[in-house]
């Protein structure tokens, strides 16, 4: 028993939802294209797990997050498929793939062919058991990763309000659920091992203000431990966390964030992996021709740093699943993939943005006790990275911009003390133009001239300098 497709995308989370959009717009014919999705559902936004879904009032329920509305697009309901003739496999678990035979195997046993295959298997949530600890699966431990895991944390929120949650990690999951637990009334205690949150991102400065504002909430942090073990009271339930260092925090509930693992089993030994993930080239193809892969499984050459990467965030996974449909529909007309690294939250009343790079030296920017601050991070001459808290649309992208345009930085007080100011001029000034160095007070910066137009250069220069004195100034005045 079997079916045979032309394309059949392997997963159904936020990629194979883009994907899918991305089929439809070149104009895939009905039947010809096929998601196989474990999960019960159609393709949906991943994010409003940790965000919506999990508010005591108005909580964001399907179908008002399907794919694609998080890019503000057309928002893919089942009908949606149904009347484009693209097949959803769902509820289907693929225990073998044949990537030489072009097969995959499903748990019931049916046989699925394809012409074209499409990995977005994504990764699942790292188990406490993996670490030497027992107690998954009691009752009011939870984890994050899909609809069923939301439902499950919703259950055991209402069930504990007032009551304490013990949060165990510290990266987007921990602080995107804390957040939520405080907003529904629950005392929050974070536990991770590092010394500060969010440390494969922030810096220590940036760090500190997000904690010292959860602090504010009534989030207590716990740092420098792990888990050790849980105390079960006689049906089960966890009533107290264990940390390795002796210390005992009391428990009516614990959400787990302690990392991802892509899933790659599947193509162990058929395909050529790389950094924990699929590695694909420019076109997110894999060691095998008719093999493409995208989002949290897949590892691929990022062109701005000149290496290849996996990268776990929603972004990436909606942008790469447009792309691998373009080269694998119209080859001829797609180039190589060229993604900017993006990342971003919103916590509370806070929303930030990063793009590029965390690496080299860090310059802070802005004002740390008030609503808007940021960071840049220049390695070899160059900035690499960005990071903006509280910013507008313009702003954040206008640091989107100066961090793909990799501007030459010569004087790191000066950019300090441009600010947001400097991102905001270089991002309105010509591309693609021959650089050319121009001195500002006793710094430079480069920024690029019109090859002929000397007037247009004088003109890029007063405006780079007023809009940096003009941000200077004003943050001058709001701490006098």
């Amino acid at each position: 028993m079997g079916r045979a497709f032309v394309y059949v995308i392997l997963g159904g989370g936020v990629a194979a939802g883009y994907a899918a959009l991305e089929f439809a717009d070149r104009g895939v014919p009905p039947g010809e294209l096929c998601i196989i999705s474990e999960e019960p559902v159609a393709p949906y936004e991943r994010p409003a797990l940790s965000k919506g879904y999990l508010l005591p009032e108005a909580p964001a329920r399907l179908p008002s997050f399907h794919t694609c509305v998080g890019a503000n697009e057309e928002r893919l309901t089942p009908k949606w498929y149904k009347e484009r003739g693209i097949e959803l496999v769902l509820g289907t678990r693929v225990k073998s793939t044949d990537v030489r035979r072009k097969t995959l195997l499903t748990a019931t046993g049916e046989t699925i062919s394809y012409k074209f295959l499409i990995i977005a298997t994504g990764a699942r949530a790292l188990q406490l058991e993996e670490f030497g600890v027992n107690g998954s699966d009691a009752e009011n431990v939870c984890c994050l990763r899909n609809l069923a895991d939301a439902n499950r944390i919703v259950d055991v929120m209402q069930s504990c309000r007032g009551g304490n949650a013990v949060v165990i990690g510290g990266g987007y999951i921990g602080m995107e659920c804390a957040a939520s637990l405080v907003i529904n009334k629950i005392n929050v205690t974070m536990v991770f091992p590092e010394a500060q949150c969010m440390a494969r991102l922030f810096t220590p400065k940036i760090a500190s203000f997000y904690e010292d504002y959860y602090v504010s909430k009534g989030v207590k942090f716990v740092k420098g431990t792990v888990l050790s073990s849980f105390d079960f009271d006689s049906n089960g339930k966890v009533t107290a966390v264990i940390l390795r260092d002796g210390s005992r925090l009391p428990a009516d509930m614990v959400v787990v964030g302690i990392g991802i693992r892509p899933n790659t089993s599947l193509f162990e030994g058929q395909l050529t992996l790389e950094k924990g993930g699929i590695k694909v080239n420019g076109r997110l193809q894999s060691s095998n021709s008719s093999v493409y892969a995208v989002g949290d499984v897949a590892t691929f050459p990022v062109k701005l740093f000149g290496e290849t990467r996996r990268l776990e965030h929603v972004d990436s996974a909606r942008i790469s699943a447009r792309h691998a449909v373009a080269a694998i529909m119209d080859p001829e007309k797609t180039g190589e993939y060229d993604y900017l690294p993006f990342f971003y939250s919103r916590v509370f009343t806070l929303s930030w943005q990063f793009y590029g790079d965390n690496a080299g030296e860090v310059i802070h920017f802005g004002d740390f006790s008030g609503s808007k601050f940021g960071a840049y991070w220049v390695s070899k001459g160059h900035l690499v990275g960005s990071f903006l808290e509280g910013g507008t649309k313009e702003d954040y992208e206008a640091i989107a911009k100066a961090t793909r345009l990799k501007p030459v930085i010569v004087d790191l007080a000066m950019l300090e003390t441009q600010g947001l100011g400097f991102s905001l001029a270089v991002s309105q000034k010509p591309s693609a133009l021959p650089p050319v160095e121009i001195s500002i007070s006793t710094s430079t910066v480069v920024l690029e001239k019109p090859v002929y137009v000397w007037h247009a250069t004088a003109g890029v220069v007063v405006a780079a300098s007023v809009a940096a004195f003009a941000y200077w100034y004003g943050r001058r005045r709001r701490r006098w």
